[in-house]
């Protein structure tokens, strides 16, 4: 699973093997850049899903109920702390829903998988993102992997396709800079991550920040997207 990942499914599109593609993504817009190339060359809306973190600056994690804690599930619920990076995701924009997740803060999604995490319940959400990427043929490893990505300040990118268009998605999302997934699992773990964790504390904006300026700078950034 080295930068785009690739679930097959069975489809009932005339009996047609279908595939989804799934990319992590280290910032917005790169995700964006995603999502705006896979509808240029003719991927359908209703195929796209995107998962963003969304932690902003001055993030608590005070328990619900504060007017603090109360003020940022706000946010998140109207996207009011999105930025034009979110706020532009092309095409999307119609079905974009905020929600606050324990164990990973604000979160911004779009497309199809909006009704599973939306049916799921704000106390249930994290367990709903896990969900919806097995439901779309994810291992439940891997979509534990993801999950954690979008902890750490990452998006997620997914899109089901045909299997003849599978390594045309792949592609895509790679060249928009999908990381190496396994590669960046394997750095997690080297520094003590031993799996996803539902109730860990969310990441703050600071070490977000940390993250995506130390991952800037390196040679994972077109790493697999998966099937």
């Amino acid at each position: 699973m080295a930068g785009p990942t690739i679930a097959e499914l069975t489809g009932d599109r005339e009996k047609i093997m279908v595939k989804t593609v799934i990319g992590s993504f280290d910032t917005v817009a790169d995700a964006n850049r995603a999502v705006s190339s896979l509808r240029a060359t003719g991927f359908l809306e209703s195929d796209i899903n995107l998962v963003a973190n969304n932690v902003q600056r001055g993030f608590t994690t005070e328990p619900r109920g504060t007017k603090v804690a109360e003020a940022h599930e706000h946010a998140a619920a109207t996207g009011a702390a999105a930025g034009g990076a979110v706020g532009g995701i092309a095409g999307l924009a119609a079905s974009l829903l905020g929600l606050a997740i324990p164990g990973i803060g604000p979160i911004l999604a779009a497309g199809p998988i909006v009704t599973t995490l939306a049916g799921a319940g704000a106390g249930a959400v994290a367990g709903g993102l896990i969900g919806g990427l097995t439901d779309l043929g994810v291992e439940d490893t891997h979509a534990e992997i993801y999950a954690e990505a979008v902890r750490r300040g990452g998006s997620l990118v997914t899109v089901r396709v045909d299997e003849s268009r599978a390594d045309e998605a792949t592609g895509i999302l790679r060249d928009a800079g999908a990381v190496d997934i396994d590669r960046r699992a394997e750095e997690w773990r080297s520094a003590g991550w031993s799996g996803y964790d539902p109730s860990a504390e969310p990441f703050s904006f600071e070490e977000i920040e940390r993250n995506r300026t130390r991952y800037s700078t390196r040679a994972d950034q077109t790493g697999r997207a998966g099937l």
